[in-house]
């Protein structure tokens, strides 16, 4: 039978930082909470999960971080290692159970690799961008990504929530750092149930594997979104390969 979740621990700062920031979310911009149900009832007691969302804006952190812990889940995000260097945030993030996360250095990678799915064992919930940065498609759909969400899902056996978020680029637009609150605008976010990635869970973790669990999860985070917008998606996604180096060399 599902259950609610157990309550994953809260350090000093996570308390803090949530006392101070959900009363101004919630009087700065109006709330779309769709599919909390499947963060909330999930099968087993002290089960961690995976929430894999879309990136638009360098706000909709916090609006990710209001819905999964308005569903009774204590958000834990792997972040870039930089945003851990500033003076006193660094350590208040960490102190908040956030994991930094080395780019461009494969042991410092596996190392919060590691900490995510001890994260996830101990019936946590990890927030990752499957991207890894913010999107480059031109209309703001999802691009291609990367296969970390996937490895943890497969490696811990954690189910995969995908989630997409629409309305923080209207707060601050992709790339920017323009804030803009009125008039108020509402945050979309609406969750779905868990990819299915049972057929992949028997097979060794490999290279086709992890791929194939991310383009599902890709998939699923995609057709959210479609549905949120109205819209179709496009057939194929941007490889955000091939946007990352044009940017590189413009």
């Amino acid at each position: 039978m599902s259950k609610f979740p157990p309550q994953s621990p809260r350090g000093f700062w996570y308390r803090v930082i949530e006392l101070i920031l959900r009363p101004i979310l919630k009087a700065a911009t109006g709330r779309d909470w769709r599919g909390g149900e499947y963060l909330r009832n999930v099968e087993g007691t002290g089960q961690g999960i995976v929430v894999a969302m879309n990136h638009l804006s360098w706000y909709d952190p916090l609006v990710a971080a209001h819905f999964v812990n308005d569903n009774g889940r204590p958000v834990r995000f792997m972040a870039k290692v930089e945003v851990f260097k500033i003076p006193v945030l660094g350590s208040i993030l960490k102190n908040a159970g956030q994991i930094p996360v080395q780019r461009g250095n494969s042991d410092a990678a596996a190392g919060s690799l590691r900490e995510a799915m001890n994260a996830i064992k101990n019936g946590e919930c990890i927030v990752i961008y499957p991207e890894g940065t913010l999107t480059r498609d031109p209309n703001l759909w999802p691009m291609t990504a990367k296969t970390g969400a996937a490895r943890i899902a497969l490696m811990t056996g954690a189910p995969i929530i995908p989630a997409a978020q629409w309305g923080p680029q209207e707060v601050i637009p992709p790339y920017s750092k323009r804030i803009s609150l009125f008039p108020r605008k509402t945050m979309h976010v609406w969750a779905g149930p868990a990819v299915d990635l049972d057929d992949l869970r028997t097979q060794p973790v490999t290279a086709a594997t992890l791929r194939e669990a991310t383009e599902r999860i890709m998939l699923a985070i995609t057709k959210i979104l479609g549905e949120q917008r109205g819209e179709v998606p496009p057939a194929e996604p941007l490889d955000r390969r091939i946007a990352l180096q044009k940017k590189a060399d413009s």
